[in-house]
């Protein structure tokens, strides 16, 4: 079965930098879109940064445009987020997705399946 699994969430300062891992699996269709979304409490969950198979192109999130770095490595069937200069306000939960078949990671219900999330927490 399709198996997301995060890894590489903690806590650090403000200002500190983290690395998200996303190992990927058992999927039966190509997936046109994978994203990283994230989910503060109290909050809805939001798309941070997408990226797309056929073209590499990315897109992110206005709050963490130039800070935030989404790639990917087919041949390792993995997905990353490097995340610089990190702000409180960037303490979440993150999670990995992957996008329905022909569908791209605009929102939510467009996602397919979910990582179990790893957790990051920025202090000031």
């Amino acid at each position: 079965q399709v198996q997301l699994v995060e890894s590489g969430g903690g806590s650090v300062q403000a200002g500190g930098s983290l690395r998200l891992s996303c190992a990927t699996s058992g999927f039966t269709y190509s997936v046109d879109c994978m994203g990283w979304f994230r989910q503060a409490p109290g909050k809805e969950r939001e798309r941070v940064a997408a990226i797309y198979a056929y073209d590499g192109s990315t897109i992110y999130a206005d709050s963490v445009e130039g800070r935030f770095t989404i790639s990917q490595d087919n041949a390792k069937n993995m997905v990353y987020l490097q995340m610089n200069s990190l702000k409180p306000e960037d303490t979440a939960m993150y999670y990995c997705a992957a996008a329905k078949k022909y569908k791209s990671c605009s929102s939510s219900g467009n996602i397919g399946y979910w990582g179990q999330g790893t957790q990051v927490t920025v202090s000031s």
